[in-house]
């Protein structure tokens, strides 16, 4: 199969653990761009928080995307234009404030390139460090939402939170995406908003096949598009689930496994001379 896109997740797949693209990851995904390969990113992360790591990897130059927010944006990086956006409406948000309280799970969202939420917490401070945006801590969470947001987040103790999460799938189920980036991080979306259901809308747009595309990636919030691609590759440091479903198990994101993926199934077919080590 000649692919002619790959997809990949940030935190934990592209990015080592320091937040840095390897020097031969970099390369190996440029190659795949001067080669015509589309090369695109999906993340959990506000748009905000991916494009100094597009970039880096020149998208914009090469006309590439990026799906922001688990998919609830999609962003060209050569016209900065949305392609899609899908948001949750104040009173959504209201609602999943109450739950949260309910839970005694910690809550934030985002507005404009700011994180806000009521109290400050570890989480949140969490991803303040990994999308570098700033946080702001407001007297009421439901009175600072009175415009519609793309995604919320809740949070807690990774134990905590896998109940949770089963129980608001449950609850939710049909009203909103419920669905974890990482294990102390539980994400909602718009119902039928999801990387996989993004990635079939750009694909659509761009005269792609499904079984053309890569997708790499480690966490649950990764999963469908994994499911989705043609070729569906779950990191070596990705949860166990994840790679049941996968086609491929690559290397860690500690030791280029992105570029593995990169040099076996796109370098390698167009030139035969690269190596897999």
């Amino acid at each position: 199969m000649n692919y002619k896109m790959i997809v990949l997740d940030l935190d934990d797949t592209l990015l080592r653990n320091d937040h840095t693209i390897s020097p031969r990851t970099l390369k190996a995904l440029i190659n795949a761009q001067e080669a015509g390969v589309k090369v695109v990113l999906a993340s959990g992360r506000p748009t905000f928080a991916m494009k100094h790591i597009a970039e880096e990897l020149e998208l914009g130059k090469y006309g590439s995307y990026i799906l922001s927010f688990n998919g609830a944006k999609i962003t060209n990086c050569t016209t900065q234009e949305q392609l899609f956006s899908s948001t949750l409406s104040p009173e959504t948000v209201h609602d999943l404030y109450i739950i949260s309280k309910q839970e005694e799970v910690w809550i934030h969202t985002y507005v404009g390139d700011d994180i806000v939420t009521e109290t400050n917490n570890e989480y949140t401070d969490i991803e303040g460090e990994i999308t570098g945006m700033e946080i702001v801590q407001v007297d009421s969470f439901v009175d600072a939402i009175h415009q519609p947001v793309v995604k919320v987040l809740m949070m807690d103790a990774p134990e905590k939170l896998a109940t949770v999460e089963k129980k608001l799938q449950q609850q939710l189920e049909g009203k909103l995406n419920v669905v974890r980036s990482k294990p102390f991080f539980l994400e909602f979306t718009e119902a039928g908003v999801d990387k996989a259901t993004s990635l079939q809308q750009l694909i659509q747009q761009l005269g792609i096949q499904q079984e053309e595309v890569i997708a790499v990636g480690d966490s649950f919030n990764d999963l469908t598009m994994i499911e989705f691609a043609g070729l569906g590759v779950a990191m070596g440091n990705a949860h166990a689930d994840i790679k049941k479903i996968a086609n491929v198990v690559t290397d860690t994101n500690m030791n280029d496994g992105v570029a593995k993926v990169v040099e076996t199934y796109i370098l390698n077919k167009l030139t035969g001379t690269y190596t897999v080590n």
